[in-house]
């Protein structure tokens, strides 16, 4: 499997699967591929080197759309996108109307995604200064910008560490209803192993039961493994992992993907020019676990 970002809670729930040979109960190997800013998770499933990977639905549609890429998505890990508008609390910017007259870092990645939220939200993107980020909140801290484009689930963690109170909202809570972390895989991969890909979905729900029972027992036990090395303390993993529970976390259980998910998706992508359908998506896989 081939992750979206470097090692941190965002993939605990792997992390158990394979410590405790839940992959290996399935009856199969796994392989596990860190990501990073320089990855694109999409380019190891086409070179082969991944059957699976982790990416957001607007990068792989596009490659579908753009490329002729033939990814299917079969199932979610976040529910609701962890992607937001983080700030400090004394900015006062709590809704996408308060971004009105603010400079606001914003990942290249996703601009597209930010200007289509305010655009859903009645806020011209003109009257919103962005610049680059580069995934520091240093920026932030010391009154350079007025908020970031993160994940809400870490940033304010180092923004609490520096003495100061944090502020964020989700995209997806204000109109911008993209899952993110979606599982993907080639048409040829579905059609020729897909009682595997039953298996490891199968195996990494377990996994991710296992870490979000309580958030705070597993990343302790990465600290000298998964984490080593990572530069992030064990706490702010139990923080990451506390605060990503509601997002993952699903009454038809962790990777669900609903029809009005489906649906969501397909008409947000719509509104930043990417034509998806539903031949896109196959959570026929989610039915047999």
């Amino acid at each position: 499997m081939q992750s979206s970002w470097i090692n941190d809670a965002e993939f605990s729930g792997y992390f158990a699967a394979m410590d405790e040979g839940l992959y290996e109960a399935e009856g199969i190997s796994f392989e596990y591929l860190p990501g990073g800013p320089s990855v694109i998770p999409e380019s190891s499933l086409l070179s082969g080197a991944a059957d699976v990977a982790l990416t957001t639905p607007d990068t792989t549609i596009n490659a579908i759309v753009d490329q002729g890429a033939d990814f299917v998505i079969i199932g979610t890990q976040y529910q609701r996108n962890p992607l937001g508008v983080v700030s400090l609390a004394s900015s006062g910017i709590d809704e996408p109307a308060d971004l009105v007259g603010k400079t606001i870092a914003v990942p290249d990645v996703n601009r597209l995604a930010f200007d289509a939220m305010l655009t859903i939200n009645d806020v011209d993107p003109a009257s919103v200064t962005v610049v680059p980020y580069a995934y520091d909140p240093t920026p932030l801290l010391e009154g350079e910008v007025d908020a970031t484009i993160d994940f809400v689930t870490n940033v304010p963690y180092t923004i609490e560490q520096a003495g100061e109170e944090a502020s964020s909202f989700l995209l997806y809570d204000v109109g911008y209803k993209i899952p993110n972390d979606t599982v993907v895989v080639t048409r040829d991969t579905l059609e020729n192993k897909r009682d595997e890909l039953v298996a490891w979905l199968r195996a990494s729900r377990a996994g991710w039961d296992a870490v979000l029972e309580d958030p705070a027992v597993y990343p302790p036990k990465f600290a000298d493994t998964w984490f080593k090395g990572t530069g992030r303390t064990v706490e702010n993993e139990i923080y990451f992992n506390t605060a990503q529970k509601p997002l993952i976390e699903s009454e038809n259980g962790v990777f669900a993907l609903t029809d009005q998910q489906v649906q969501d998706t397909i008409d947000t992508l719509a509104l930043i020019g990417i034509e998806a359908d539903k031949a896109m998506f196959d959570t026929s896989l989610l039915d047999e676990l």
